[in-house]
This record gives structure tokens, sequence and C-alpha cells, in this order.
């Protein structure tokens, strides 16, 4: 078997050629386009192409499978890949590592979702990123405000059309000479008024993505969770069946607890955290809204409380990792949110 190993870079790629037969390997670098990728993969036409994933590994991917090769995508987060220890590290190391981790089997995967899944994905993490911006914005402001000596209301009602009028009126110049902080807060006022006219566009384009898909609506069905976490879970997720178990779904979001165990001792602590980060932080958000609007969410979260304050982000975290679990297979088996399921053995397997 000959396998191709990549090292993408953003401008040349290092390819290791490992022939599985012989042991003999060979070394290319070439330019990191897909024109240069394809004049490589025809001249060579390997059995097996293997990268890391990254930001190009995505167009990467589907290049070779559509010229009909088997491609594997590694995970460099997983411990088999980690280097320790090690005084010379390079790229060409780095691509003699994946050929030859792939051809013992010992190579750790990651799914590779389609084209159309990894942009719905992007511009989900996209309006994240609006989001924060915003708020650095706000904080921004209302910083400059406040170094005048200038209070303004806490919370969203410092941002209402009333509030947003006088914060224009004091960006005008009150003299001839227009003071620095003016010129500061109308810049940052145009970039608020900016970045909330880009959130409003990628919020239509989602709703109109999530509107399309008959799996966001499924997940709607379930009290508090609204198009923002049923779309996140829905383009996480991608295909159900890839996972065998409750267990590995609350894993891959990094809900799972991590486990230490040394002879007699097995110590159980806190969640691993390795996973998306953004669909475990909005689990958890939506999950302390769910308090309110979910019976199923605050009698789950009452249990397991135990009547104690010092257990409720405990808890909250079990429930986030349980209405994933649910979310999963609801999405498995095509069927609604029901109550009465959701406490049962097959919407949350042991």
């Amino acid at each position: 078997m000959k396998i191709l190993a990549m090292d993408l870079g953003k401008s040349s790629t290092v390819m290791c050629q490992l022939d599985t037969d012989t042991g003999e390997t060979e070394y290319v670098t070439a330019g990191t386009s897909a024109g240069e990728f394809t004049r490589l993969l025809e001249e060579r036409r390997p059995d097996r192409v293997v990268m890391e994933v990254g930001p190009i590994a995505g167009w990467v991917h589907d290049l070779a499978a559509a010229m009909g090769m088997e491609v594997h995508v590694a995970n460099p987060n997983h411990e088999a890949w980690r280097w320790r220890n090690v005084k010379r590290k390079t790229d060409r190391l780095d691509a003699l590592k994946l050929a030859r981790l792939s051809a013992g089997g010992d190579l750790p995967l990651v799914y590779m979702p389609s084209a159309r899944v990894r942009q719905w994905r992007s511009l989900i993490a996209y309006r994240h990123h609006l989001v924060k911006r915003r708020t650095r914005v706000k904080n921004h402001i209302r910083a400059v405000i406040l170094r005048q000596g200038v209070r303004m209301p806490a919370g969203t009602s410092g941002w209402t059309r009333e509030c947003r009028e006088r914060l224009a009126e004091l960006a005008q110049a009150a003299g001839e000479e227009r003071e620095a902080w003016r010129v500061e807060l109308a810049l940052e006022l145009a970039q608020l008024e900016a970045v909330e006219s880009a959130l409003e566009a990628v919020h239509a384009e989602l709703d109109a993505r999530a509107e399309a898909d008959s799996r966001v609506a499924l997940l709607r069905t379930i009290p508090a969770v609204g198009p923002r976490l049923a779309e996140l879970i829905v383009a996480i997720i991608d295909d159900p069946h890839r996972f065998r178990s409750g267990r590995q779904v609350g894993s891959y979001a990094g809900l799972a607890p991590g486990q230490f165990q040394s002879g007699a001792r097995d110590r159980v602590g806190r969640i691993h955290k390795r996973g998306n980060t953004l669909l475990r932080s909005l689990l958890v958000e939506v999950s302390w809204l769910a308090l309110r609007y979910n019976g199923w969410a605050s009698s789950l979260h009452a249990r397991l409380t135990r009547g104690s304050k010092t257990r409720r982000k405990i808890a909250i975290v079990a429930v986030a990792r349980r209405l994933l679990v649910i979310c999963w297979a609801m999405l498995r088996d095509g069927r609604a949110w029901d109550a009465k399921q959701a406490r049962g053995p097959r919407a949350a397997p042991a």
C-alpha cells in the first residue's frame, strides 16, 4: 500500500509517501493549492491520503475523495499524536509520523462532514464571533463614557433608542475643537451599528437554513430549545448514527467526567472539556433557561442538587449532558419531544 501523508501549511505542504511493502519513504514539497495537489495526486496515485484536521483539511479531503482515494483525517489533540520530550521536530518528521501511524492502524481519526455542513458550522461560529465583538464594543463605549463622569443605565436599559440618541449627541463636537473622547465614542458607535447590521444578516441566513431543515424543527419541540441551539446540535452531530451510545455523545461535547484509576483508587473528577466549546457553553446556558420553562429539566436539576446550593453548577452540567443525549436520540429515531420518553433508558443509554 502507498500512503501519502501531508503536513499541511498555509503556503507550502510537506508530503511523505510511504510504501508499506518495502518501507521506503519519499518526500516532496508543494505549494498549498488545489491545482498543485491535483497534479501530485494524479501523478502519484496513492492508495491512502492522510492529513491532520485543520482549516485546510476540508477542501483537501474533498479533492482526494473525489479522485476515488481513501482519505484519513487525524486528530492532533489525541494522546497518540502528542510530541513529548522530543528534541527535533520538523515538517518531514510530522509527515513521516502520520504515515507510520496510519500504516499501523494507530492513527486517531476524526469525522469529516460534507462541505455544506462545514460551511454551516462556520456561519454559526461567525455569528458567535459577532456577538462577542458586539459585547466588546459596548463595554468600550461604557468605559469611554465612564471616564467622562457620565453613567449609563445598567444592562439592556443602556442600549434603548433614547440612550443611543443621547450617546450620539455626546459624540458631536461641543465647540470649535472636537475632543478626542468624542471622536472615539463616534467611531465606536459606528462600529456597533455595523456589527449589529452584520448580525441581522447572519440571523436571517441562519433562520432560512433552519426552516429548510426538518431536524432543527424536530429539536425545537423541546421546551426552552430555540433555533440557535437546535441548529448547532444538528450541525455538530450531523449523522447521529456515527455514535453508538449516549456516553459517546456526551464525551464528544466534552461533558463527560475525567477519570483517574490506579490500583484500588478510582477517582472521577470534573468534565474533561475536550470537545466543541461553543456547543458545550450554549448547552449549559440553555439548561439554566430550561429550569424555568421545562418541567423535566427542573425536576432533574432538583433531584441532582439534593437540596445543596453548592451542587447547582454540578447539576446543571449533568442537565446539559442529558439534554444533548436526548437531542441525539431524537435525531437518531426521528421522533419529537416527549417528557415521559425523556426519562426512559432509550433517550439516555447507560
